[in-house]
């Protein structure tokens, strides 16, 4: 299973946990015809993210499996918190509240922008989880391309927050099936990628 599917399948099981979180903030930057700038600062923020890292995962040292299994420790991890098992990591920005509000106030392509970026600084779960597989990839331009993709396929939860189609709840229930296919997707596509579901060792370890 390849990373861009790991990828997908987070996004599409974390569509209740989409439009839980960030449904409203969907319906505010959508507003006036602002989809596509509110969208486009959303997904240019994961792009970064998904840039930062594949690149931590291309300075790690070591052999070529060390950023699998790091990608793999994270994924257990920041799915166990998705689940609500463990406290769930706050990254608190600074002032991140006050610009939001500040676009939200404002018309314009560049507010939305704006407040698109704002929202996909936002804490969330289901990132921090989704992140954890462009560790893997060992790459900025990998990383980056796995978290556009995983971008543009939560656009279309938020998308429809935005026409007013809320009816997905964000339950316990529902937060343990979208945790339990993150971490089975995310470490089937792992596993795969670092040989450990193969017969054969790893062609790093082949005889020359």
């Amino acid at each position: 299973m390849s990373l861009a599917v790991a990828v997908a399948f987070a996004a599409l099981a974390g569509t209740p946990h989409c439009l839980g979180m960030c449904g409203s903030l969907a319906v505010a930057g959508s507003s006036e015809g602002g989809w596509l700038p509110y969208q486009s600062g959303r997904v240019a923020v994961y792009a970064t993210l998904g840039a930062l890292a594949g690149a931590f995962g291309s300075a790690i040292p070591g052999p070529g499996w060390v950023p699998t299994a790091v990608s793999a420790i994270l994924l257990v991890g920041f799915a166990a918190a998705l689940a609500g098992l463990v406290p769930e990591p706050r990254v608190a920005i600074p002032g991140l509240a006050r610009a939001g509000a500040l676009f939200a106030r404002q018309r314009g392509p560049l507010a939305r922008f704006g407040f698109g970026i704002v929202n996909g600084l936002l804490p969330c779960g289901l990132l921090y989880a989704t992140l954890a597989v462009p560790v893997s990839s060992g790459s900025a331009t990998s990383g980056a391309a796995l978290m556009v993709l995983f971008g543009l396929i939560t656009a279309v939860p938020l998308t429809a927050a935005a026409l007013g189609l809320r009816a997905l709840l964000n339950g316990r229930r529902t937060r343990l099936l979208m945790a339990g296919v993150v971490l089975i997707t995310g470490l089937s596509s792992l596993a795969n990628r670092g040989g450990w579901l193969s017969e054969e060792p790893p062609a790093c370890h082949h005889s020359p």
